[in-house]
């Protein structure tokens, strides 16, 4: 089958701590726990957490091991087409985010950044977003 809009995507990163960023995704952002698997300990293994909705065609992967290089501009964006919740931006920080600046003035202008426990930052978009 050739890529089309259907087609599945993994966003794979790695994780110092898979329990603090499932706090962050899962219980902070509100992310269902998809998958999850432990090493078996033999070359080429890793421990695994992968989130995102049931229905999506996409998720995010959490790899333990690596060190994470997040830069300012590794963003993940949600596009929210409203007002970003203070209780949603509060309960990610209470879960091991931390809401920053961000370096880009329309993000700061348009949403609330806050960083994962990696380093690695979401975007809360107040603005809507369609590809057509």
């Amino acid at each position: 089958m050739p890529f089309t809009a259907r087609t599945h995507i993994r966003i794979a990163r790695p994780s110092r701590d898979l329990a603090a960023a499932e706090r962050f995704w899962a219980e902070g952002l509100g992310l269902n726990v998809l998958y999850r698997a432990e090493a078996e300990r033999q070359p080429g293994t890793h421990d695994l957490l992968m989130v995102g909705h049931p229905d999506a065609p996409w998720h995010l992967e959490l790899v333990h091991g690596g060190e994470p290089r997040p830069t300012e501009e590794d963003l993940l964006v949600l596009y929210l087409d409203g007002p970003v919740p203070q209780e949603l931006v509060d309960r990610l920080t209470e879960h091991g985010g931390r809401r920053v600046p961000s370096p880009n003035p329309y993000w700061n202008e348009w949403g609330v950044t806050v960083e994962d426990p990696d380093g690695y930052r979401l975007v809360l978009c107040r603005r809507g977003w369609s590809n057509s």
